[in-house]
C-alpha cells in the first residue's frame, strides 16, 4: 500500500491557504454579500462563501499533490462530485482517492455564530468502491470566527493516533494540541445530542433524545439538570466536540426518517455525506467509538450523494449506556429493524 507520510503537509498547507482566504473575505465583506446563494441544485444550497473555498480545492490539490501523484478529487461543486487529477489522467490510474469538504459548516460561519470545518480525508484508489473505511489519512483545520483569534487542526493516519496543533492569529504562535474525549461513566451534566437541525421530524428525533437521557439518568430532580445538548451545524465540529472531551454522545440519525416523512407528506431535507465525514478517522484514532446506527463501522463510498447516519460515544462506558437505548428507541418506531 502506498505511503501517506508525505501527504500531510501539503494538505495541511492546502488548508492553511484556504482558512486564510476565507477568513479574510470574511473579515472584508458584508454578511449579506457572502451569504447570497449562487447555485440551489439538486445538491446542497452552495452560497457565495462556499465559491471562495471550492475554487481554491481544484487548483491547490493539483498544485500539492497532483503534481507528484496522480489523484481523485471527491467534492461538492465538482461536475460528477469528483474530477482525476492531473486532467489528463485516467481514473483507474490514481493513487489516491482524496475526499473532502471546502467548508463544513457554512451556515453558522457566514453568520458569525460559530467556527466551520475544513475536512480532507485520503484513501488508496480503490474505484467506486472506495469507502470511508479505507481512508488512511484525515485532517480538519477550522475556519475561526473573524473575533476569534485561536483556530485549531486535527490530523491522523491510521494506527499512530491523532494530533493537533493550536494556531494563534495574532502572534501566529503554533502549540501542540492533544484531542482528549471525555473519560465519564454516565451522561450526567454533560453534553450528548441527537442531530435535529432541521424542521420536519424534530418532534421524532427530540422525542428519541429524551428517551435516551431519562432511561440513562432517571426522571431527574425538580429545578435540576440532569444534562445538556448542543446542535453544532457541522458535522465536523460535532466530531470535533467528541474528540476534545466536550460532548459524550452524538447521534447523526436524519436518513432513518426518510419513509416517516414521506408518510407526513414531507420531503426528506438535507442529510449527512461522506465528504461531511471523511475526518472520523481522526476521532477514531483520538479513541472516540464511531458507528453507524446498528453499531458497525462507517463504510459509506466516498461520494458526494450517499446519505449516512452515524454516533459517536466519547468511550466505551458511554457506549454502553447510549446504545442500547438508542437503538430501542429507533426500533420501536420502525426506523431500525430488531438487531438481536
Amino acid at each position: 500500500m502506498p505511503r501517506t507520510d508525505w501527504l500531510l503537509n501539503p494538505i495541511r498547507a492546502i488548508h492553511e491557504e484556504i482558512r486564510g482566504a476565507v477568513t479574510s473575505a470574511c473579515e472584508c465583506s458584508s454578511q449579506a454579500d457572502i451569504s447570497g446563494i449562487v447555485e440551489d441544485g439538486a445538491g446542497d444550497t452552495i452560497y457565495s462563501v462556499d465559491r471562495i473555498s471550492e475554487t481554491m480545492l481544484v487548483t491547490l490539490f493539483g498544485r500539492e499533490i497532483a503534481a507528484h501523484t496522480p489523484i481523485v478529487l471527491i467534492a461538492e461543486g465538482l461536475l460528477g462530485g469528483k474530477i482525476t487529477l492531473p486532467r489528463n489522467c485516467k481514473e483507474s490510474d490514481a493513487v489516491w482517492r482524496i475526499i473532502a469538504d471546502p467548508i463544513d459548516g457554512t451556515r453558522p460561519l457566514m453568520y458569525q455564530k460559530r467556527s466551520a470545518w475544513i475536512l480532507t480525508g485520503v484513501a488508496p484508489n480503490r474505484g467506486d468502491a472506495t469507502s470511508l473505511a479505507d481512508i488512511e489519512l484525515a485532517v480538519q483545520t477550522e475556519l475561526p470566527l473573524v473575533k476569534q483569534h485561536l483556530c485549531d487542526t486535527l490530523w491522523a493516519a491510521r494506527g499512530k493516533g491523532a494530533c493537533g496543533e493550536r494556531f494563534n492569529r495574532i502572534s501566529r504562535e503554533r502549540l501542540p494540541l492533544l484531542p482528549q474525549p471525555s473519560t465519564a461513566k454516565d451522561l450526567a451534566h454533560g453534553f450528548g445530542s441527537v442531530t435535529r437541525f432541521f424542521s420536519g421530524g424534530r418532534d421524532v428525533l427530540a422525542a428519541i433524545d429524551d428517551e435516551i437521557v431519562l432511561g440513562a439518568l432517571g426522571p431527574g430532580r425538580e429545578g435540576k439538570a440532569q444534562s445538556f445538548e448542543d446542535q453544532y451545524l457541522s458535522t465536523g465540529g460535532q466530531l470535533y466536540e467528541l474528540m476534545m472531551g466536550h460532548d459524550r454522545f452524538q447521534a447523526d440519525l436524519r436518513p432513518l426518517l426518510r419513509s416517516l416523512l414521506k408518510d407526513r407528506g414531507l420531503q426528506n431535507g438535507l442529510c449527512c455525506h461522506p465528504y461531511d465525514l471523511c475526518t472520523e478517522l481522526i476521532a477514531r484514532e483520538a479513541g472516540v467509538r464511531i458507528s453507524d446506527e446498528i453499531g458497525f463501522p462507517l463504510d459509506a463510498a466516498l461520494n458526494v450523494d450517499a446519505e449516512v447516519s452515524w454516533v459517536g460515544y466519547a468511550n466505551d462506558h458511554i457506549r454502553r449506556c447510549v446504545e442500547p437505548l438508542l437503538q430501542k428507541a429507533l426500533i420501536q418506531r420502525g426506523l431500525l429493524a430488531c438487531t438481536t
